[in-house]
């Protein structure tokens, strides 16, 4: 299969970034070509591509550049791959367990804004909470102003 060649606009355009995107991505090392034009121009493969769909996974799953820049390092280190797919497993459980810590506090979130909602519906008159309703009140239990 031959290789599609792009020039950077039209890499871009493929992958869905900017050039600025892509240049900045090369100034860090996450991204490299050789193809060059005689006149300098860069040109990209469909590895860079690859490479591109890569970071962009990565950045979704809220991978800093820094990090990425880390595990793209490890490929040239290892030629079997083996360091890398450790170092991603490793990370990706790092991440997940972010995302679950995270998704338990918005989980507590949402139950606090739901009694919350429920009480003001249900209330008979607002200008009495914290007050004489609060010895009636359904969400005593919750609401900090239980003891005022």
């Amino acid at each position: 299969m031959e290789q599609q060649i792009y020039r950077i606009g039209e890499l871009a355009e493929k992958c869905n970034v900017t050039v600025r995107t892509i240049r900045h991505y090369e100034s860090l090392g996450l991204l490299k070509t050789t193809l060059r034009s005689p006149g300098g121009q860069r040109y990209y493969t469909d590895k860079e591509v690859v490479y591109l769909n890569r970071i962009a996974e990565l950045k979704y799953l809220d991978f800093s550049l820094r990090e990425i820049g880390e595990i793209i390092q490890l490929g040239s280190e290892d030629s079997t791959g083996e360091r890398r797919r450790t170092e991603l497993l490793r990370q990706y459980r790092n991440k997940l367990s972010e995302v679950l810590e995270r998704r338990s506090e918005i989980n507590g979130r949402v139950e606090d804004l739901s009694w919350r909602i429920a009480q003001l519906e249900s209330t008979a008159s607002f200008q009495e909470c914290p007050g004489l309703e609060c010895l009636e009140c359904t969400f005593k239990d919750k609401c900090r102003f239980k003891d005022s």
